[in-house]
C-alpha cells in the first residue's frame, strides 16, 4: 500500500464544486489568510529536507519527516492552493507563490534550525501549535461549507503532527538532558520567528500580487495586513494554544492547571492589541 492510500483524507475527498461563493468570495481578509497559508505550505518540501538532514542518523524520524510529514503538509499547500483558485481564479497564484518562494526560500536554511536537537523539536512543537491554532481559527471564522470541512481537516493533522514531534522530543531530552530554562528560551525563539518573518513574508507577495502598483507603499500593506491579522487574532484559541506551547515544558500538573487559565486571558489581550 502507497503512502497516499493511508493519508486521513485526500485532495479528491473535496469537492471543490460545491464551494459556495456568495458566502466567502467577498472576503479579502480571509483570501488573504488563505493565500498566504497556500504559499507557506507549498513550501514544504524546502524545510523537510532542512529537518531530514539535521537529524541524520536518526532513520525512524527521518522516515516519518519524508515519508509521512512533508506528503501532508504539501496535501495541505495543494488543497488550499485549489480552494483560493477555484474562488479567485483571477489571481496568479502561481507568480505570487515564485516570488514568495524567491525570498522565503532564501531565508528558511538549516542556520534557523536549533544545534540542539531535542530543543529543535522543541520548536517544532511551536510550529504545529501556531498551524493548528490557525487552521481552528479560520474554522471557526468561515461558514463555506466545502473550507470549514478543508480546515478542519487540516488541524486535526496539524495537532497529530504536534503529537508526534513531542514524542520525539521527550526522547531526546532525556538524550541530551538540557533543563527547563533552555527550553523556554527555544520556544520564545521560534514564537518571535513565526510572528516576525513567515506571515509577514507570505502577506506581503499576495499584496504585492494584487496590488502591483501599491508594491513598497508600507501603509497601504500594513492596512490590509494588519486587518487580516485582525480578524484571526479574534479567533485564535488562546486556552488550546497555551496549553500546547506549555507542553515541552513539562510542567508539574498543578502548575501547568494553574498557568494556563491566566495565560489563556493574557494571550487574548495581547491577540486583540
Amino acid at each position: 500500500m502507497s503512502y497516499a492510500d493511508s493519508l486521513p483524507w485526500t485532495l479528491e475527498s473535496l469537492d471543490f464544486t460545491r464551494i459556495d461563493l456568495a458566502r466567502i468570495r467577498h472576503n479579502e481578509d480571509l483570501f488573504f489568510l488563505l493565500c498566504s497559508s497556500s504559499f507557506v505550505e507549498s513550501g514544504s518540501d524546502l524545510y523537510t529536507q532542512n529537518l531530514v538532514d539535521h537529524f541524520a542518523g536518526d532513520q525512524e524520524l527521518q522516515t516519518w519527516l519524508s515519508q509521512h510529514w512533508e506528503h501532508e503538509e504539501l496535501q495541505h499547500g495543494r488543497a488550499l492552493s485549489t480552494y483560493v483558485r477555484t474562488v479567485w481564479p483571477e489571481f496568479d497564484w502561481e507568480a505570487g507563490f515564485k516570488a514568495f518562494w524567491t525570498e522565503y526560500g532564501a531565508v528558511c536554511t538549516a542556520e534557523q534550525l536549533e544545534s540542539c536537537r531535542g530543543l529543535e523539536l522543541a520548536a517544532r512543537c511551536v510550529v504545529e501549535t501556531g498551524t493548528a491554532s490557525l487552521y481552528r481559527a479560520l474554522n471557526d471564522i468561515t461558514d463555506e461549507p466545502v473550507l470549514k470541512q478543508l480546515t478542519n481537516h487540516i488541524k486535526s493533522d496539524e495537532v497529530r503532527h504536534f503529537k508526534h514531534f513531542y514524542q520525539h522530543y521527550r526522547l531526546y531530552r532525556e538524550r541530551e538532558g538540557f533543563g527547563r530554562y533552555r527550553v523556554f528560551r527555544a520556544i520564545l525563539r521560534r514564537v518571535n520567528e513565526i510572528k516576525s518573518e513567515d506571515s509577514d513574508i507570505a502577506l506581503r507577495h499576495v499584496f504585492n500580487q494584487c496590488y502591483p502598483h501599491q508594491v513598497g507603499d508600507e501603509k497601504a500593506f500594513r492596512r490590509i495586513s494588519d486587518r487580516a491579522q485582525g480578524l484571526l487574532r479574534r479567533h485564535i484559541p488562546a486556552e488550546m494554544t497555551v496549553k500546547m506551547l506549555l507542553k515541552p515544558l513539562d510542567l508539574p500538573a498543578k502548575l501547568q492547571n494553574a498557568l494556563e487559565k491566566p495565560l489563556a486571558r493574557i494571550t487574548e489581550r495581547l491577540l486583540l492589541r
